[in-house]
């Protein structure tokens, strides 16, 4: 049941909700209407919602009063470029926990992030608390280290082990860089498209986290170490066997403070023409 549902008084009969319905399943009759045995082929993308001019229409529980309205401010085009261009990757972090409301913020902020066929399965396993990710920075250093001992650590991971000596030694934390806090997303394997599901939700959650001032760090070596390494870390933090890990992430208040954004390269563009 899609609990679709039009305040007959609201409704100006524009079709607006119809003409944008991705696949078509909305009628006006005269007010619009979706018929039961169409139902089963709602994407509930809620455009339908979004779309209505004037708040007439509800879907799947969702009220458009509850929703963000787009006459608020906006930020400018050169705001949005600014805080891109000058995202910086941090690896060093202030010894501190952020506030765990900020923290589901902006995990909700991330939930509106596209997903393939409006599947929303991406999740996200997180440790909000410098303690946790304490307990679990141990973890990955003794995999490393048991691996080393035992010869299972593949020669593309090799270089690892300087980290974990560092680390074990002269307590330098490389992999995780002393960050309070991680983020991993994953989703179902069967999904349309898991891993840009998974990239997609991230880069969200970086860019809102880093407008307050929350540092990130995308870290492929933790990746590695539960999807190559200790298949026993993706249990311990209970990702399920049937998801693709799109990525790592650690996060933080940063210890560092960049005066500028550096010059790009640019990107390699072809363009295509054709005739």
């Amino acid at each position: 049941m899609l609990d679709f549902k039009i305040e007959e008084d609201k409704c100006i009969e524009c079709g607006l909700c119809a003409q944008d319905c991705p696949v078509g399943i909305i009628e006006l009759n005269p007010k619009p209407v979706i018929r039961r045995e169409k139902e089963k082929n709602c994407l509930k993308c809620q455009h339908c919602l979004a779309i209505c001019p004037t708040g007439a229409l509800s879907i799947l529980g969702k009220k458009p009063e509850d929703s963000v309205s787009v006459s608020d401010e906006m930020p400018k085009p050169e705001t949005i470029s600014r805080l891109i261009k000058t995202r910086r990757s941090i690896r060093k972090y202030k010894k501190e926990n952020v506030d765990k409301e900020l923290i589901q913020e902006l995990i909700e902020t991330a939930a509106h992030a596209p997903t393939g066929h409006n599947d929303n399965a991406v999740l996200i396993s997180l440790i909000d608390n410098k303690e946790d990710l304490d307990l679990f920075r141990s973890k990955v250093y003794d995999s490393l280290k048991n691996a080393r001992e035992t010869g299972t650590l593949e020669k593309r991971f090799q270089f690892l082990l300087s980290y974990q000596k560092l680390w074990k030694t002269k307590g330098v934390d490389v992999i995780f860089r002393d960050a309070p806090h991680m983020i991993i997303a994953s989703a179902p394997s069967i999904d349309a498209s898991p891993m840009a599901d998974c990239l997609i939700t991230l880069s969200y959650f970086e860019l809102i986290a880093n407008s307050h001032g929350i540092g990130t760090l995308w870290n492929g070596m933790i990746k590695w170490a539960i999807d190559d390494i200790d298949p026993e870390l993706r249990t311990l933090i209970g990702i399920p066997k049937d998801h693709t890990i799109g990525y790592v992430m650690i996060f933080g208040k940063s210890a560092v403070k960049y005066a500028r954004g550096i010059q790009s390269e640019g990107l390699k563009v072809n363009r295509i023409k054709l005739e």
